[in-house]
C-alpha cells in the first residue's frame, strides 16, 4: 500500500491486450453468492486490487478460489455461505451487492457499509428503496448495514428515481432469486449490466432486457454452473487510446470493445485522435490534440469516471478545454495535482476548465498523489506524456485498483516506469 509509481517521459510501441472489466468482474463476483454450483470466469483480470478484496469477502462468507489456468477462475462452495461480512480490511462499495446476493439467498445479510473511492456524497438509499420494495427490512447496526425478510423476496415493480447502475444490478441479482416477477423501470442499460444479465441467464436466470425501458426478471429456484468469459475494459482500453495519442506513440490495442465506446471515440477523433479499427483490434497513432468539450451522462454517453481521463488528454491540447460532471460534480480534486505538473485549470461549479498548453512544454514531472483511481491513472498519463522530469506517483495502489497488471503492461510497450518505495 506504500509503494510509489515513478515515469518519466516515454515513447511507447508494441502491443497491449485489454483485460476483463473490472466494473463487471466485481459484479460478477457478487452474483456468484446466489450459486450453490460452481461459477467459472474467463478472461478473469486477478491482479486487481479490488478483485483481491473482493475475493478475500467471498472466503470469509465460505467460498472457494482456486484459478485452474491463467486467466481463469473457479469459485465453488461445499455448505452454506455464512450471512454476516465479517470484514475489518479495505471495504469497497461492493459490499451492497454482497447484501442482495446474501439475503436474496439466505433471507439475511450484514455487510460493513460501503466504501471505496471519495467522489463526494454517495449515499446507498437508492439500494433501501429496491431492498424494501422486494419485501426486505432494512437497518443499520454500529458500522454495518443489515437486511432481512421472512422468507423468498416477492418480486415487485421498482420504479428506480435515478439511473443508478449499482441499484440496478443489485435489483437484477435480488430478482433473479425472488418470487415471481421483478421488473425494474427507469434502469441504467449498460454494457456491464448486459455482461451480468448474460452471466445469470447462462445459468437459467430468466432475464429480458426491454431497452431502457424496463428489465423484466422471472424468478428461478436456483442457478445451474456457469462459465462466462468477463467483457472487456471499456475503461482500459480508453485510457490506452489516450495514452498513445498523448505521448505520439503507435499501439495496437487488442479486444478492443468499440462498441461500448462510441460516444467517447467521436470525441477523441474529432479532437484530433489517429485510430483505426483492425477486427477485434485498434491502432492508436500520433495525432494533434484539439481542445474538447464534453459532459458526463449515462451510457452511452461520457461516464463519469471516463473525464479525469479526458482531463488528461485536455492538458495536451492546444487551447481550453471544459469538461462538466453532472453525476458528481465534486470530483474535480485531481485539478490541484495536475497544477503542481504545471497544468492551469479553473473550476466554476459543476464546470472544470483545463487550459491545455500546445505541445506538452509546460507538463514537467514532479511529486503528486493519487486521490482515486481515474485520478491516478491520469496522472500516471501525464508523466508518461510530459516533457521533462520524473513523476512519483504516490498511493499508486488506487492505480492498481483498477488497472490490471498495469506495470507490465507498461513496460512491455517501452515504459519508462517502475515501482519504488
Amino acid at each position: 500500500m506504500n509503494k510509489k509509481i515513478q515515469v518519466s517521459p516515454s515513447q511507447l510501441s508494441g502491443t497491449v491486450k485489454v483485460s476483463g472489466a473490472k466494473n463487471s468482474v466485481l459484479r460478477l463476483l457478487a452474483a456468484s453468492i446466489l450459486f450453490d454450483s460452481d461459477v467459472i470466469l474467463r478472461n478473469y483480470p486477478k491482479a486487481l486490487l479490488d478483485v483481491q478484496v473482493h475475493e478475500e469477502m467471498l472466503k470469509h462468507l465460505g467460498k472457494s478460489i482456486d484459478y485452474s489456468e491463467p486467466d481463469t477462475v473457479n469459485i465453488s462452495q461445499h455448505k452454506p455461505l455464512s450471512t454476516t461480512l465479517d470484514w475489518n480490511g479495505r471495504s469497497i462499495r461492493n459490499t451492497l451487492l454482497i447484501l442482495g446476493g446474501l439475503v436474496t439467498k439466505y433471507g439475511y445479510g450484514k455487510v460493513p457499509l460501503p466504501g471505496g473511492c471519495k467522489l463526494g456524497e454517495r449515499k446507498y438509499d437508492i439500494h433501501v428503496d429496491v431492498l424494501e420494495a422486494l419485501g426486505a427490512k432494512v437497518y443499520e447496526e454500529g458500522d454495518y448495514l443489515v437486511a432481512k425478510s421472512k422468507g423468498r423476496l416477492q418480486g415487485a415493480d421498482i420504479k428506480l428515481r435515478m439511473r443508478s447502475t449499482g441499484a440496478t444490478e443489485n435489483a437484477i441479482i435480488m430478482g433473479t432469486l425472488a418470487k415471481g416477477t421483478t421488473n425494474i423501470y427507469n434502469p441504467h442499460i449498460r454494457p456491464e449490466i448486459i455482461d451480468l444479465t448474460k452471466f445469470l441467464n447462462n445459468a437459467g436466470a430468466k432475464i429480458i432486457v426491454h431497452g431502457q425501458e424496463r428489465i423484466e426478471i422471472i424468478g428461478v429456484d436456483n442457478l445451474l454452473p456457469v462459465n462466462h468469459s468477463v467483457m472487456p475494459d471499456n475503461m482500459e482500453a480508453l485510457t490506452w487510446t489516450v495514452i498513445g495519442a498523448v505521448t505520439k506513440s503507435k499501439i495496437t490495442i487488442e479486444d478492443f470493445p468499440f462498441k461500448d465506446l462510441e460516444v467517447p471515440l467521436i470525441h477523441l477523433r474529432e479532437s484530433g485522435v489517429n485510430l483505426y479499427r483492425s477486427g477485434n483490434n485498434a491502432i492508436v497513432g500520433a495525432g494533434n490534440c484539439f481542445p474538447v468539450e464534453i459532459s458526463t451522462g449515462p451510457y452511452p454517453g461520457i461516464n463519469s469516471d471516463m473525464q479525469p481521463i479526458f482531463a488528461a488528454f485536455a492538458a495536451f491540447c492546444n487551447g481550453d478545454s471544459h469538461i462538466i460532471d453532472l453525476r458528481f460534480p465534486g470530483r474535480y480534486g485531481y485539478a490541484d495535482e495536475m497544477k503542481k505538473m504545471g497544468v492551469a485549470s479553473s473550476i466554476d461549479g459543476d464546470l472544470l476548465v483545463v487550459h491545455g498548453a500546445k505541445g506538452n512544454d509546460r507538463i514537467v514531472g514532479t511529486e503528486v498523489k493519487a486521490l482515486d483511481l481515474r485520478a491516478g491513472i491520469m496522472l500516471l498519463i501525464m508523466g508518461l506524456a510530459a516533457s521533462k522530469g520524473v513523476t512519483v506517483i504516490s498511493d499508486s495502489w488506487q492505480i492498481k485498483r483498477g488497472y490490471n497488471q498495469i506495470l507490465e503492461k507498461l513496460l512491455a510497450l517501452g515504459a519508462n516506469v517502475k515501482e519504488i518505495d
